[in-house]
């Protein structure tokens, strides 16, 4: 009998933990992994022999336009939505003409995460800096204890 009990208390806390997101799930990264180094070698004129040996096979080509190349990339984190990046190369006669797509940009907000790390504490519209003269740093003395209002 406490076989029949344990037996639904236990998928019950299975289910529970499981969609709390307890459990753990990890990043998973598909597609093409592109190098920014790779990417800045691609030269307009090159042959689509010399970007399949410097960038790899491309996620998708179109078998209705063999002139055009998409390298996808898909990239899941535990907490927040998958991000898709795309890198599109366009062929005219076997030879590439032209270069576009996402595939490096940056997260915006790990861009600001990043930057708050280096942050001094100075507001963004700030343009004196610390060698501002305005007439209170004048009427203070500069030096320590110095620049009181009764004059002592």
């Amino acid at each position: 009998m406490q076989k029949l009990i344990i037996l639904p208390v236990v998928a019950l806390l299975a289910l529970t933990v499981a969609g709390c997101h307890i459990a753990y799930t990890p990043d998973v990264q598909q597609g093409n992994l592109l190098d920014e180094k790779m990417v800045d070698q691609l030269k307009p004129g090159m042959t689509k022999h010399q970007v399949l040996v410097l960038l790899g096979t491309p996620s998708v080509r179109t078998p209705f336009d063999n002139s055009r190349w998409d390298y996808v990339s898909t990239q899941s984190r535990r907490g927040s939505k998958p991000k898709v990046r795309t890198f599109q190369l366009t062929f005219n006669n076997d030879t590439l003409v032209r270069t576009e797509g996402d595939f490096f940009a940056r997260d915006p907000q790990q861009l600001i995460k990043e930057s708050r790390k280096y942050n001094s504490g100075y507001p963004a519209t700030e343009t004196q800096g610390d060698k501002s003269q305005s007439p209170k740093d004048k009427k203070d003395g500069g030096g320590l204890g110095q620049g009181t209002d009764d004059g002592h």
